[in-house]
């Protein structure tokens, strides 16, 4: 079965920034497009990133567009998320995922 497990989560002052790291297993990592998404405090899921099967193609949402970066590693079947430039309203859990299978998130704090 598909397991994701994000890391790399933490308190950060706004400006900072965070890597965020996530190891997939139980299906072809290589083969599969993946995405980021995140859970902000009482608000509903939201798509951040994904990227194609070889990290030729990405594409983000507005809000982190020039911001954050998404990439693979598909030899040690791992995703990442450079984010830089946090503000507070990036404050929220992180998710990475594969087809319909959301993995346990990371929370990230953007506060001063």
């Amino acid at each position: 079965d598909v397991q994701l497990q994000a890391s790399g989560g933490g308190l950060v002052q706004p400006g900072g920034s965070l890597r965020l790291s996530c190891v997939a297993s139980g299906f072809e990592f290589s083969t599969t497009p993946m995405r980021w998404l995140r859970q902000a405090p009482g608000k509903e899921l939201e798509w951040v990133s994904s990227i194609d099967t070889v990290g030729g193609s990405s594409s983000y949402s507005e809000s982190v567009k020039g911001r954050f970066i998404i990439s693979r590693d598909n030899t040690k079947d791992m995703l990442y998320l450079q984010m830089n430039s946090l503000k507070p309203e990036d404050t929220a859990t992180y998710y990475c995922a594969a087809r319909a299978a959301r993995g346990q998130g990371t929370l990230v704090t953007v506060s001063s």
